[in-house]
């Protein structure tokens, strides 16, 4: 496997979740160094940031709530200070629950937005302040879905935090274009993982009508999406930024 990314630094929000560390280890592959985080206590990800380290790259682990920013600003500047700039951004950190706009309460729905688009925000704002300080060039991606584009009755505040986040995604790309920042965003449709599948898992008996409505006929892996992210962080890419990586199966055209 090509090492495109030796010696550069990728910083990956809720780098215990399955994209997440399927992403982790799609880069450390291609060799950059790793700084992950999440809510699990650092006890509890040993053996997972061994399986990244053995790829022979170094990997950090760091528990941090997303949705607070200065806490996020304190993991960015231990990343500095341990691994380098990161330049290569990875905003993955997501939760969702199942309840339709009269489920929701206003506890929830603040939460849901301030992890899914609040957090994603201070990331990205953060590790760019720092590409720009140094005059560094950059890769920004914004882990969202195909929920940010189709209405959901069942995952509203889910689906307003990615219909935020695609407009993040423009307004941040349009700035950090001149700087060599590019800035784009992917969107799954049905995974087979994270946030999808942990839903299937509570409710089976969905997951069969959900197949069946993907024109292609299958679910998305983890590691299709990590091999995505990957070619929106190529160096090869030089053009292509503000945009969105729609991989739904044809979900969006039905």
């Amino acid at each position: 496997m090509e090492k495109i990314f030796k010696d550069q630094v990728a910083i990956i929000s809720g780098g215990m979740g399955d994209i997440g560390f399927a992403t982790a280890l799609a880069l450390a592959g291609r060799g950059a160094h790793i700084a992950l985080c999440d809510v699990l206590p650092p006890a509890s990800v040993v053996e997972k940031i061994k399986i990244v380290e053995d790829t022979g790259v170094r990997c950090t682990y760091d528990e941090v709530d997303i949705a607070d920013a200065a806490a996020v600003q304190a993991w960015m500047d231990a990343v500095h200070n341990t691994l380098g700039t990161a330049q290569l951004i990875i905003a993955n950190a997501a939760i969702t629950r199942v309840g339709g706009i009269y489920d929701i309460t206003p506890q929830e729905w603040r939460r849901d937005i301030d992890v899914n688009l609040n957090g994603a925000f201070y990331l990205t704002q953060a590790a760019t302040a720092l590409l720009l300080k140094h005059r560094l060039p950059g890769r920004v991606v914004f882990v969202g879905s195909w929920a940010g584009a189709r209405a959901h009755a069942y995952i509203p505040a889910y689906s307003v935090a990615k219909a935020g986040m695609t407009m993040l995604c423009k307004c941040m790309a349009l700035e950090l274009a001149p700087h060599q920042i590019l800035v784009n965003e992917i969107a799954p449709g049905y995974v087979a993982a994270g946030l999808t599948g942990q839903i299937w898992k509570d409710n089976p008996e969905n997951e069969k009508a959900a197949r069946a409505r993907i024109p292609v006929g299958t679910v998305i892996t983890a590691e299709e999406v990590a091999e995505q992210i990957v070619y929106l962080c190529d160096p090869a890419n030089r053009q292509m930024t503000g945009s969105t990586l729609l991989m739904d199966g044809g979900l969006s055209l039905t």
